[in-house]
């Protein structure tokens, strides 16, 4: 049994339309896929409309959040919310804030490029986006027809990187408000590529333990961001805490040299997420 639970469309910033990408992980050989878009839950609804026989379906968002430390300390990570009532109002409101602060961090990057002039348009920006939601790989895909990067993942190690200086940081949740609020909409919730340095600084292992104090689920331990090394170490971690080890490809598309099913979760794994009290169940094929 073939598990991915974790891949994007472009209800955010995958290339593949919720249509496109359930047929690729069925292509793929995949049994199960998760459709985890940024901050929303826009392409649930199509996907499971086309899911072909033989395919099931795991309804799911990434979130945007933020553990703030002592000290003003600050550091961004994400957290996969599986399963959970869509209609919550709270977790709701949260999305479309969330949406928001994507659209207007976007703008601002762009304005930022601009004004050392690399040639890259707002309106491009926002027709590669359409009505999904905002991120970084649509600039990098206007910057790559621009002629200014070979490359989506050249813009992300150089001009969109966060250390670049035409970053901008977006208006995150706070990760234990997250757990909370997806907790209370009876979802199963999950710390994405906890490891992914070159995206940024990581949070330390005792923040994982408060994570997992306050409900954390499940933890991407067989990530594409994560080393062997990595691995071992989250395999440890999720192990000493009683976390669920996941494994996902975090599939975009064109927007990442990264193939479905990349990085899988056991059945074992995936039957304990299932175990979970959520508020819906995988969706399958409905003849």
């Amino acid at each position: 049994m073939r598990i991915d639970l974790h891949t994007h469309s472009t209800a955010s910033d995958g290339t593949d339309t919720p249509t496109e990408l359930v047929r690729q992980a069925n292509a793929a050989g995949l049994d199960v896929v998760a459709l985890t878009d940024h901050d929303t839950a826009a392409g649930w609804a199509e996907a499971a409309a086309a899911l072909p026989a033989d395919l099931a379906l795991v309804t799911g968002t990434e979130f945007s959040c933020a553990w703030f430390g002592a000290n003003g300390a600050r550091i961004g990570l994400h957290l996969l919310g599986y399963l959970y009532d869509p209609d919550n109002a709270e977790l709701q409101s949260e999305r479309h804030r969330l949406r928001e602060s994507r659209r207007g961090r976007g703008q601002a990057i762009v304005n930022n490029l601009r004004v050392d002039g690399i040639p890259i348009r707002w309106e491009r920006v926002s027709e590669l986006a359409g009505d999904g939601t905002v991120g970084r790989p649509h600039i990098g895909q206007a910057l790559v027809e621009a002629g200014v990067v070979g490359s989506v993942d050249e813009a992300f190690a150089n001009l969109l990187s966060s250390r670049s200086k035409y970053y901008v940081r977006k208006a995150d949740m706070d990760v234990f408000v997250a757990l909370r609020l997806i907790n209370a909409a009876r979802g199963v919730t999950a710390f994405a590529h906890p490891l992914a340095r070159r995206r940024g600084t990581v949070v330390a292992d005792e923040v994982i333990a408060e994570m997992a104090a306050a409900g954390l689920d499940g933890i991407e331990v067989d990530h594409p961001d994560h080393s062997l090394a990595d691995r071992a170490h989250l395999s440890g971690v999720a192990a000493d805490l009683g976390l669920i080890p996941l494994g996902s490809s975090d599939y975009h598309g064109r927007n990442k040299a990264v193939r479905l099913g990349a990085c899988t979760t056991s059945p074992e794994a995936y039957a304990a997420l299932l175990a979970r009290n959520t508020a819906s169940s995988p969706i399958v094929f409905a003849t």
